[in-house]
């Protein structure tokens, strides 16, 4: 099977590189500046087939439970702002999971990646 790649495909790709974390909403956004006639439905079209093809990973949910995607499709964790929604990828896990899992106790064993959330650097200094 050979792998379509348009020109809507590759430049969701490159805004996503740019910006590491966005919604179908806003990859619209930025691709109708340069295609005015791209669809939403081409879009999540686009997305969907750059999940199954490992090229994209989901990303936490944004805010309005809206899927939000992920071009670092390696495995790891992220923080993010519980006010602004902005998402940032870390690698905390090694450190935290064990405290966790000790916390937990009775042998239990987290899996999968984790999510932190607080505020970022501007709105907590905006709160003050």
């Amino acid at each position: 099977m050979s792998e379509r790649s348009t020109r809507y495909t590759k430049a969701v790709q490159g805004y996503l590189t740019e910006v590491g974390h966005a919604t179908n909403v806003e990859v619209l956004e930025y691709l109708q500046k340069s295609y005015a006639d791209v669809s939403a439905t081409t879009v999540h079209r686009i997305t969907t087939r750059l999940i199954e093809r490992g090229k994209l990973a989901m990303a936490p949910i944004a805010k309005g439970n809206v899927m939000r995607f992920d071009i670092n499709t390696e495995p790891h964790d992220h923080f993010v702002c519980s006010n602004c929604d902005m998402l940032r990828d870390t690698h905390i896990a090694s450190a935290i999971r064990p405290l966790l899992e000790e916390s937990i106790g009775d042998g239990c064993q987290i899996s999968g990646n984790l999510v932190v959330s607080g505020l970022c650097k501007k709105c907590s200094k905006e709160m003050k």
